[in-house]
């Protein structure tokens, strides 16, 4: 009987292939957008491009162990920034479109949002705590499911009440985050069934008192009028596209202008808002049309794809924790920012991974893949065959 041993390559190239694929998508978009804007967003999107390369670099050389051991330390570090941002002189923290959600950044560098990189710090939190949990109650019952859970609730929730009321998009992030980890937390389906049916039902309430019973919602939670008029221009934008529904049906128009092929490179017609950021894809859809549209898409399918892969593959289950912490993240960030773009979701003011113009959302999905990068890097997968 022999037996032959192989050893999978510690840089992940399929993973290298993707990112560079969706840093030319972001390139050739942005370039093509920028025409109806000042400034020149595709070197700025290079440099960060750059600079992610080098969070990837970083990242990469931390093992499981090493990452464990930093979580809570980025985690709380990570709080403590977000939470100064509420009382941070504007001369620091600077109000932008109605928001205090970044830090000036000197030597005119523009600004930073913390809590891009809290995402990726609370995947790491809720990996820990979910392992450790299991590592201390091996056996399990109801009772530890329901401290498991409390656990993890505890944990999204101390960013979550930080950004709620300044950022909803970013708020909806770490809660997708949070389920999907507590969807493979081993929590059991008695609790998690009720769970779920609550979240559906409060969600139905909520959407039912925007729409019936809004100045409810404006003494008990403080929600403001431009927060329901997103919901309202969702709903029905040509009543609104002079105001809140421009940038939608703008949008709309855009993608359904593109058609199949779409108008071709640089020929974008459409006057569209915040087109190199959160609106990117309906510059894909008018350019490039559905065939470019559905090139875009099918980048991230593959991205998703290869970490899920990697995710089974591993033996370490804090890594699998990872994996579904990014898959989450990314996941809702692409259905979330195209399902706005067309209509099907309200606007949020979520960017399209890797594609969208903006460094700091940039950085912290890089630090996401650069944990990827670093479960590849860190094992080594072996393959037996023998013959007798």
């Amino acid at each position: 009987m022999s037996s032959n041993q192989k050893t999978a390559p510690r840089l992940d190239y399929g993973l290298v292939l993707i990112l560079f694929l969706l840093f030319l998508s972001s390139c050739v978009a942005i370039y093509s957008a920028q025409g109806q804007y000042e400034g020149n967003y595709l070197l700025k999107q290079i440099f960060w491009y750059v600079v992610g390369s080098g969070i990837i670099a970083a990242v990469i050389t931390l093992d499981s162990d090493q990452l464990k051991k930093i979580s809570w330390y980025v985690y709380g570090l990570g709080l403590a920034v977000q939470a100064f941002l509420i009382v941070a002189p504007s001369s620091i923290a600077p109000v932008i479109n109605g928001s205090k959600n970044w830090y000036k950044l000197p030597f005119g560098l523009g600004t930073i949002q913390p809590s891009e990189f809290v995402k990726v710090f609370l995947i790491l939190a809720l990996a820990r705590v979910i392992i450790e949990h299991h590592q201390k109650n091996q056996h399990k019952t109801l009772q530890t499911d329901l401290w498991l859970l409390g656990k993890i609730g505890l944990v999204t929730f101390a960013p979550l009440v930080l950004v709620i009321k300044e950022d909803l998009g970013t708020s909806l992030v770490f809660i997708a985050i949070m389920l999907g980890m507590l969807f493979i937390s081993g929590v059991s389906w008695k609790l998690l069934v009720p769970i779920f049916s609550s979240g559906i039902i409060l969600v139905s309430s909520l959407i039912y008192l925007v729409l019936a019973k809004p100045e409810l919602l404006e003494k008990t939670l403080g929600v403001e009028q431009y927060q329901f008029n997103r919901i309202y221009s969702w709903i029905d934008p040509y009543n609104f596209q002079d105001s809140h529904g421009y940038q939608l049906t703008q949008s709309l128009l855009a993608i359904g202008s593109g058609e199949t092929v779409g108008k071709g490179y640089g020929n974008g017609e459409v006057y569209m808002p915040e087109g190199q950021t959160d609106f990117i894809f309906a510059v894909v859809g008018e350019q490039f049309g559905f065939v470019g549209a559905s090139v875009l898409v099918s980048l991230f399918f593959l991205l998703l794809y290869h970490i899920t892969r990697i995710g089974m593959e591993t033996k370490n289950d804090f890594y699998t924790f990872i994996c579904v912490g990014v898959i989450s993240m990314i996941t809702f960030h692409v259905f979330q920012n195209i399902g706005m773009t067309i209509g099907l979701l309200p606007i949020t003011g979520i960017p399209l991974p890797f594609v969208s113009y903006g460094g700091s959302s940039l950085m912290g999905n890089m630090m996401a893949i650069g944990l990827i990068f670093s479960i590849r890097y860190h094992y080594k997968k072996y393959m037996f065959s023998t013959n007798d």
